[in-house]
């Protein structure tokens, strides 16, 4: 059986990436209750906020869902505590060191999952005690490692040293990102712009427009030389920051006007490369439906060469 499936509990291998205020209790319960994981975010560190995010699930879909945990953006444990407590049982860390979180994690039977951008990051956690991976390719929207590493190449590279679950994420839109994925290893994909740019999506809708209308070139990497280095849309923002070479210190302190004021110069659109492949909105549904449906056409053509001995 698939091992992702069989530790999320979802209907599909298909997970919802936890982007900071986008991946709350609207979009989320759209993913759950259309067959995928929906996991909420807790990175804009409005932790009462994100409490009430939670509660709110339980009212929207009777699907599984799961909670992100990023280190590195937990302004205190409280965030940790009410997550180890409130019954979800599957749990994705990242931006961090994970095993800070696993002893109070798996004290409640809690499944974990962890966010690597390279083999070391891997293998520290598998040592650590995580149930399974997100590998974080380069193509990624959002916070990345400088050195980049594309997401097929990592998911090959990690396999060679370490046997547990492997979710792909960076760069998959479709069941053909999807297809590609589980041929390397993976056991289920995770993605975000995707995500970002559907219909149950809060964004803006010129957040939204923006992503459609990317080229395959559409996006920056920014601040190579500092931290945190992002993926972010081309914007007279962004270019002028990618110019520059380093990003101001007040860079994310108005990307909600972004987000839900659809100010597209207020901060950084954060998204990755998949925006190049990204054409229309669809509803979430959809968008789970035709990746599952363009994964199993692909994957029976592929099974039939097989059979056929036959390229």
């Amino acid at each position: 059986m698939n091992r992702v499936l069989a530790h999320t509990g979802a209907k599909y291998p298909i997970i919802q990436a936890p982007m900071g205020w986008i991946a709350r209790s609207a979009l989320a319960s759209a993913v759950c209750n259309a067959g995928g994981l929906g996991i909420l975010e807790t990175s804009s560190g409005e932790t009462e906020n994100c409490i009430r995010e939670i509660e709110k699930m339980k009212d929207l879909t009777d699907a599984p869902f799961g909670i992100n945990l990023p280190l590195l953006f937990l302004r205190d444990e409280n965030m940790i505590k009410f997550v180890a407590g409130c019954g979800v049982k599957f749990v994705t860390t990242s931006a961090g060191n994970p095993e800070k979180l696993i002893e109070i994690l798996k004290a409640h039977d809690i499944i974990v999952y962890h966010a690597v951008p390279t083999v070391k990051a891997a293998i520290k956690a598998v040592e650590a005690g995580v149930d399974g991976l997100i590998v974080e390719g380069s193509e990624g929207g959002g916070f990345k490692n400088p050195e980049e590493v594309s997401t097929l190449v990592l998911l090959q590279a990690i396999r060679d040293h370490v046997d547990v679950p492997m979710v792909a994420a960076g760069g998959i839109v479709d069941g053909r990102g999807m297809a590609a994925a589980f041929a390397v290893g993976a056991e289920a994909v995770q993605m975000g712009t995707r995500f970002v740019s559907s219909k149950e999506s809060p964004v803006h809708a010129n957040f939204k427009q923006a992503i459609i209308d990317a080229e395959d070139t559409g996006t920056f990497v920014l601040n190579k030389k500092s931290k945190p280095c992002i993926r972010a849309l081309k914007t007279k923002k962004t270019m002028a920051i990618h110019d520059e070479g380093l990003m101001p210190a007040d860079t994310f302190a108005r990307i909600q006007d972004l987000y839900f004021g659809g100010d597209m110069e207020a901060s950084v659109g954060l998204s990755g490369q998949s925006a190049g492949l990204i054409k229309e909105q669809k509803a979430v549904a959809d968008i789970i439906d035709e990746t599952v449906s363009g994964f199993r056409q692909i994957t029976a053509r592929l099974g039939a060469l097989a059979s056929s001995n036959s390229f």
